[in-house]
């Protein structure tokens, strides 16, 4: 029986697995460099996502891949910013990012300030403030920068009093007078809407509020106005802010185009912007 040479068969397996090896690379390079211009931002639905979404094909024109994936919470987004699992979100504020970097250690960026969203004081049991009784239990952001900025709200209209007005982030327990003797109930921002009718009042943020039906300037007892500090942003892993494809996204959203559909879709002024 004739035999063929091992060597021979080795040598041809070895051409047919190098051929092989580098037909995968040249396919995973052009996958990569199919993706090099992908930007995938993480956003609370409205109207984040919603800005981000009308912005697609300005984007497109500037030759990036605008992918939005939605979030329904806090801090999911910004875990995945830091892992580098997406590339930026837009839900926070300057405040709040800072407080969760200190938190958690994380390296989270400001790439560029968009708009305000005035967080308001809202009840589906009374229409004024003054009708809030007394012991009222009030429904407030459990975060440490909202619920700072709730407590700062009811300062600032006379409702309460705190022990350091500078504190961004200050609790019940700050509290240095209390009229009302109100009650708080901390809750996870996004659950507040639904546990409205529970409770006497809840502040509610802006990007919760405006899904759920609230108008600050209709609905609010108490609203926070243009002046405020807590400008929502695009965030970015610190080192990526001035990326290309950052400043192109921030660009497109800082446009008139964006203004333009905020005068027309807020016209209660439930969404302010900065630029």
């Amino acid at each position: 029986m004739f035999l063929r040479n091992p060597k021979s068969i080795m040598r041809k397996f070895l051409i047919v697995m190098l051929v092989l090896l580098c037909a995968f690379s040249v396919f995973a390079k052009g996958g990569k460099e199919k993706n090099a211009n992908k930007i995938v931002v993480g956003a609370t639905p409205e109207p984040h996502a919603e800005m981000l979404r009308l912005i697609v094909d300005d984007m497109a024109k500037q030759g990036y891949v605008l992918e939005v994936k939605e979030f329904t919470d806090y801090v999911t987004p910004n875990d995945a910013v830091e892992s580098s699992e997406i590339d930026a979100n837009f839900f926070q504020h300057i405040p709040y990012m800072n407080s969760f970097n200190t938190e958690h250690g994380y390296h989270l960026v400001n790439a560029g300030g968009i708009h305000i969203e005035p967080l308001a004081l809202y009840s589906s049991k009374y229409k004024s403030i003054n009708d809030i009784p007394k012991g009222a239990t009030i429904a407030i952001p459990n975060d440490p920068t909202n619920e700072g900025r709730a407590l700062l709200l009811l300062a600032n209209a006379g409702i309460i009093a705190l022990k350091d007005m500078s504190n961004l982030e200050s609790v019940p327990m700050d509290i240095s007078s209390n009229p009302l003797n109100l009650k708080f109930r901390e809750i996870e921002a996004a659950s507040l809407p639904r546990v409205l009718s529970d409770v006497d009042a809840a502040i509610i943020n802006g990007n919760y509020a405006i899904p759920a039906g609230l108008n600050s300037s209709k609905d609010g007892l108490i609203v926070e106005n243009a002046a405020s500090p807590y400008v929502n942003i695009i965030c970015v892993k610190s080192g990526n802010e001035n990326k290309p494809a950052v400043k192109a996204l921030v660009n497109a959203l800082q446009s008139e185009k964006v203004k333009s559909w905020v005068s027309d879709r807020y016209k209660n002024g439930e969404v302010v912007l900065v630029f």
